[in-house]
C-alpha cells in the first residue's frame, strides 16, 4: 500500500492524551500531530525517535499533521492502526497472502456481539478473519497487545464461537516490527490474552502472524513468520 505523500521528517518530543504528539520537524518548528493508534505504542512512542508526519489542509480537521511512522531499531514502523486492515485487504484481493488466495473477500462481518474485520468466502468454505496490528518486540519476537484488550479477547471468543459453528476462524496478526522473527503473545502485559489465545488456538482457530516491509512511500504484507505459544 502506498502512504500518504508528501511526508515530513521530523522527532517525537512527547506522546500524550493516546491520540496527541508533539513532533519538531527538520526546521526546527513544533507542531501537535494526530495520533491514530488507541494502544500504549510502547517501544515506539519515545522521546527523540524519528518520525514522519502526513498533512492535510482541511478546515474540518483540528490538526494539519498525523502521525504516520516511527524509526525503531533501524526500521520503519507503522502505528497508524485505521491503516491495518488496508494493508490486509490488499494483499488479499493480490493474492499475497498464500493460506487465502483465490477466496472472495469482503470487508466487516457481524457475528455474535463483534463486527469481525474480514468475511472470506470460498466454494463450501467460511472464513472470519480478525486483524491485530503488532508494534511491540522483545528480541525479534513481536508480541501483542501492548496494553489490557477486552476487546480483543472478545475477538476471540466469537471466532471460538465460529469454528465451533463449523466456520474457519483465523487470528491474523500483522507484525510492523522489521526485525521480528516470531510471534508471542504478551502474557506479561495482558495475561488473560495470552490464555484465552492458546484456549481458542487449541479449540481450532488459527493464529496467523505476518511481517511487514516498510518504507517511507510503502507498507505491505511481505513474509510469514511462526506464532510461538509453548
Amino acid at each position: 500500500m502506498q502512504l500518504p505523500t508528501p511526508l515530513f521528517a521530523g522527532r517525537l518530543l512527547r506522546r500524550y492524551k493516546r491520540f496527541l504528539a508533539d513532533v519538531e520537524l527538520a526546521d526546527g518548528t513544533i507542531v501537535t500531530a494526530h495520533t491514530p493508534n488507541t494502544g500504549s505504542m510502547m517501544q515506539c512512542a519515545v522521546p527523540g525517535f524519528e518520525v514522519l508526519l502526513s498533512a492535510k489542509d482541511d478546515p474540518k480537521r483540528k490538526l494539519k499533521f498525523t502521525l504516520e511512522l516511527i524509526r525503531v531499531n533501524g526500521y520503519w514502523v507503522d502505528t497508524h492502526t485505521q491503516r491495518s486492515n488496508r494493508i490486509v485487504e490488499e494483499a488479499l484481493r493480490q493474492g499475497a497472502i498464500s493460506e487465502f488466495r483465490d477466496y472472495h473477500v469482503s470487508r466487516e462481518y457481524c457475528f455474535g456481539a463483534s463486527r469481525i474485520d474480514f468475511y472470506l468466502e470460498k466454494g463450501e468454505e467460511r472464513v472470519l478473519l480478525e486483524v491485530k496490528n503488532v508494534t511491540l518486540c522483545d528480541d525479534a519476537v513481536a508480541r501483542f497487545p501492548d496494553a489490557v484488550t477486552k476487546r480483543g479477547q472478545k475477538h476471540l471468543q466469537e471466532l471460538k464461537m465460529a469454528v465451533q459453528q463449523g466456520w474457519r476462524g483465523v487470528i491474523f496478526y500483522l507484525v510492523q516490527r522489521g526485525e521480528a522473527t516470531s510471534f508471542s503473545p504478551a502474557d506479561e502485559i495482558d495475561g488473560e490474552y495470552g490464555r484465552l489465545l492458546r484456549e481458542v488456538v487449541s479449540a481450532g482457530v488459527e493464529a496467523v502472524a505476518y511481517r511487514t516491509l516498510t518504507s517511507d512511500t510503502e507498507n505491505r504484507v511481505a513474509m510469514r513468520i511462526p506464532v510461538i505459544l509453548d
